[in-house]
This record gives structure tokens, sequence and C-alpha cells, in this order.
């Protein structure tokens, strides 16, 4: 494809893994990236890159219109939930084509409180949540889930479960929240604590247009990226993953989007971990971006998603048969200063011995 596209977060490892997987998809496309830290933008990938003012600096809006049409961008792809929260706001005024989702459903997406009851109440699984408005409710709302063993304490927005920890004591998770609004400057409001789900840990990536699923891939992640130094021992990013086909993930995925915009269309990455009985309940939903292991979802399988998300934003035909796309036995594996690496299960003996 003839297409320009403008990469936000340029230089970062979701910035030039995007970049990757276009190249991969399609050498055609040009891709270029906005940062407005050179240091970060130095490393990117792309085939030009603009050094911006940061996203709440009023000249912005400005400076990312002069790329657009300097640029003839085609396309503009955020990658973090404020490019998109950003990116939907200027979505008017960008002389370029925008493929996200409504504001109304950005909003709900990305407070985990709002969502989850707005799943709970059409009977769709996800965690009973409730908000702590103040450090002094702790005890009162930690009484309303019986005597649970553990309860999770997490902020209602952000990403890599900043802020997220399992908590066995209401506490503990009051020495928690402290902290964040002592040295962080978190205001009351902005904590949760929720039902805490001990089982597998699933991302499934959608794409979707006018209200019809285009594409569905779903993994497992089996280890987290730095997940030992958390607190809390996991991160929403896989240092482990594995390709997985599970059709009851999918239909809950695809039943809860459908939900919340039956017009979708744009990019819905859904994260799952399942109860003590084994049921798959929805924690989030990134909405309007990719999540950061996107390599994985573009080279496995029958379809590049990054590339087809392009042809439905640009509204070129495509070819899907079937959107839940599978291949078997492959793996996810990355660290840090390392290019993720996507191994079939009988690559991972190759070259290795044993004493």
């Amino acid at each position: 494809m003839k297409v320009r596209i403008l990469i936000s977060e340029a230089g970062t490892g979701a910035g030039n893994n995007l970049i990757r997987s276009l190249k991969a998809g399609d050498p055609a496309i040009t891709t270029i990236g906005v940062h407005s830290n050179r240091f970060v933008l130095c490393r990117s990938s792309a085939d030009r890159n603009y050094v911006v003012p940061k996203s709440e600096d009023p000249e912005f809006p400005s400076a990312l219109g002069r790329v657009i049409q300097k640029e003839a961008i085609d396309l503009i792809f955020p990658n973090t939930d404020a490019d998109v929260e950003l990116v939907s706001r200027l979505r008017r005024d960008l002389p370029c084509r925008v493929f996200l989702p409504t504001a109304e459903v950005i909003s709900l997406c990305m407070d985990k409180h709002r969502l989850a009851a707005f799943l709970r109440e059409r009977g769709m699984p996800a965690p009973l949540t409730h908000s702590i408005e103040h450090v002094d409710q702790i005890e009162t709302i930690w009484a309303r889930f019986g005597r649970p063993a553990k309860l999770w304490c997490r902020m209602r927005s952000g990403a890599r479960s900043m802020g997220a920890l399992p908590t066995s004591t209401p506490a503990q998770a009051r020495a928690w929240i402290e902290y964040w609004q002592d040295m962080r400057g978190i205001p009351n409001g902005f904590f949760t604590l929720s039902e805490y789900l001990p089982g597998r840990d699933f991302a499934c990536q959608t794409l979707w247009k006018d209200g019809r699923l285009v594409l569905l891939k779903t993994v497992e992640r089996l280890a987290y990226f730095g997940g030992t130094a958390h607190p809390s021992g996991v991160s929403s990013i896989a240092s482990v993953a594995k390709m997985v086909n599970d059709t009851h993930v999918a239909a809950i995925c695809e039943q809860a989007i459908r939900a919340i915009d039956p017009s979708a269309s744009g990019a819905f990455s859904v994260d799952l971990k399942e109860d003590a009985t084994g049921v798959p309940c929805i924690t989030e939903i990134n909405v309007g971006r990719f999540i950061t292991m996107m390599n994985f979802f573009d080279f496995v399988g029958a379809h590049n998603m990054s590339t087809t998300y392009v042809k439905l934003a640009l509204d070129r035909p495509i070819e899907v048969a079937n959107p839940h796309d599978f291949a078997d036995d492959h793996y996810f594996v990355r660290d840090v200063d390392t290019t993720p690496t996507i191994l079939h299960v009988d690559q991972l003996f190759d070259g290795i011995e044993t004493p």
C-alpha cells in the first residue's frame, strides 16, 4: 500500500514494534514518527521523525497538524491510552484519517470501575469492583466481599499494572493507597478494591468495522516482564506468551464489545483472568490501540493485524474468511534490550544442549 502512517510514541518499544509489524506486512508503507523527547525519538525506526511539544502543551495540536500536512499523512496510529484520548478529542481538526471508537466508548473503557459495573449489569463476567472515595471507607468496602483471602487493589485507570497490588487485609490496602497519595499525588477516588482472580491470564486483540468483527487473536500470558520486581508480581506486559485457540474467551470478548458499542470500529484489546472456578473475567479493555506484544499477533496466523487495521481505516478491500485467526504451538519471548522472539515449540530446543 502506498500509504503514509503517523506513529505516536515513536522510539518506544510499542512504537518500534508497530513499525516492525507494518513493514513486515507491507514494505511499501511509509512511517512517520513523532515524540516530545529527542532521546526517545533517536531510537525510532520510522522512515522520518519529528520532535513535537508534549501533548499537554497548547502548541501540540498545531505542531501535529503541521507534520500531518507536510508529510501528507493518510492515517494516525496512537500507541498509548493518553494518545488515544488526545487524538479522539482532536479528530475533527486533524487533516488525516482517524480510526477510533467514539469518545463515549473510549471514556467507558478507560475507567476500569465503570467498565466492570457496565459488564456485570449485563450478566457478563467481570470482577466485582468497588470504588474507594476515601481511605476511611476501606474497612466497610472490604466487608462487602465477605471474608476474602485476598482483594486486588488498583487504580481506576492506567496501564502496565501501575498502582496494582494484591492485598490480604484492609490495613495493607490503606497503606498502599496512602503511599501513592503521599508520594505520587494520586487524588481520592482513584483506587478500587476488586475480586482477586487467581487463574490463567489472557489477552485478546480484536479488530472491528461498523459493528462487524473482522479479526480476533488470543494469547495466554505465561510469565511477566519485570513481574518479580513489581509488588503485584504480575504485569500486563508478558515476557513469555503462547497463542491459544480458546473459543470461550473469544465469545466473552465478542459479547462484551458488542454490548459496549454495537457499531464498534477500530481496535479493542481485552484482558481477562480466570476466577477461582475457571471462568475468564474481563479485567480491562484497551480501546483504540494495540498492546505491546503486537508483533506476536502480526507475525503468527494467517493475517497481519496491523496492516489489516490500516486497510480497514482507509476503506481498502480485505480478505478475511474466518475472523478467529490462530496458529498452534507458537510462543512469544522478550526481555529488555532485545528484539522480541517468536518461536514454534519445535524451535525451543534448537542449538540448545544439556551438559
